[in-house]
């Protein structure tokens, strides 16, 4: 976890996330922090622990995706001596080291049955039992986790412990994508780019040229904040000239002439995408119209919806896409109460 990061935006669905979770702090109670990759999972499990009563015990991270399944229960509840090939000596488990304080798990959802088994356990009776061990040991842990997966589908598929899932989600804060944080990109990225220029030493911040701002609004953003930092991050590393506005960014650095093929095995492994069905839609009744201009905004709204899920949200590329300007997208927005949700 990245000490040094903070939360910046002023788009009010990231600040409704944040206050959601400074409310949650004070509460010993677990906490669901859902959102894609790159969204800030982690920072609000930070805030979640700072702002508690528990900020000055341990704060312990474990991600749940990098160990394989036969070291997942080791990892967090410990072991004996012995317990198994390789187990020389007795060792903490995870919510040992944090007894007092916040155990934050990432990646919730890639436990295994067993592991949850074990984990709901642990909440609900606030005893941990090391592997090769009989006795039960007390422990006081505040969990925050975190996943970028559907557990309440996951639950009803029986991929997850619906029971685990009721103990754990005493409060759920999903964090919006940045594609639908509005005005929060050129936000962030002068935040990054300044803290970058500073790194560097320049003497002034030069801020970024028309066009890279016009660039940095229309991309999607599929890594969100983290992809963000990295493409500012090497825009102002790239650039020699600290007096002129920064005016040429690198979205995909992987990106060359010189770029190995994909090999003919990973070619013939890939399944073919199958065509997907073409849903006929019905057609309109025009005979039921009663109120003219009730169905030109309905059709408006609906227009546009369907527009801004084709461009994710962004509303610059939806203008384009309607042959509209941004502020008038805006005003129809404002209008029909839009929102992305």
């Amino acid at each position: 976890m990245e000490r040094d990061n903070q939360f910046v935006g002023q788009s009010q669905s990231i600040l409704d996330a944040v206050e959601r979770a400074s409310r949650a702090a004070a509460l010993s109670r677990p906490v669901l922090v859902i959102g894609e990759r790159g969204t800030g999972k982690e920072l609000i499990a930070e805030r979640l622990h700072r702002l508690s009563d528990r900020w000055g015990e341990p704060l312990v991270v474990m991600n749940c995706a990098a160990l394989p399944e036969t070291l997942i229960e080791a990892e967090l509840f410990g072991h004996e001596a012995g317990a198994f090939t390789g187990a020389t000596k007795v060792r903490e488990g995870r919510f040992e080291e944090a007894d007092g304080g916040t155990l934050f798990l990432d990646e919730l959802g890639t436990l295994s049955m067993a592991a949850q088994e074990r984990l709901l356990r642990a909440v609900e009776y606030g005893e941990v039992t090391r592997i090769g061990s009989s006795r039960p040991k007390r422990v006081d842990v505040r969990i925050v986790a975190a996943t970028n997966e559907d557990l309440p589908s996951m639950a009803e598929q029986g991929k997850f412990r619906a029971d685990l899932l009721d103990r754990l989600s005493f409060e759920v804060i999903t964090l919006p994508p940045l594609r639908a944080r509005e005005g929060d990109v050129l936000v962030l990225a002068d935040f990054f780019g300044r803290r970058m220029a500073a790194e560097l030493r320049w003497e002034e911040w030069p801020g970024f040229s028309d066009s890279v701002m016009d660039q940095l609004e229309g991309h999607d953003w599929p890594g969100n904040v983290r992809e963000l930092r990295n493409v500012i991050e090497r825009a102002v590393y790239r650039w020699d000239m600290w007096d002129i506005p920064i005016g040429e960014v690198v979205f995909d650095p992987f990106d060359s002439p010189w770029a190995p093929k994909p090999s003919h095995v990973a070619q013939a492994a890939a399944p073919a995408a199958a065509p997907a069905p073409t849903a006929k839609k019905p057609a309109f009744d025009y005979s039921a119209v009663t109120d003219l201009r009730l169905a030109v905004d309905g059709h408006e709204k609906a227009i546009v919806e369907a527009a801004l899920d084709r461009n994710r949200w962004n509303q610059r590329k939806t203008a384009e896409a309607l042959g509209v300007t941004y502020d008038q997208l805006r005003h129809c927005m404002k209008k029909h109460e839009i929102t992305a949700s």
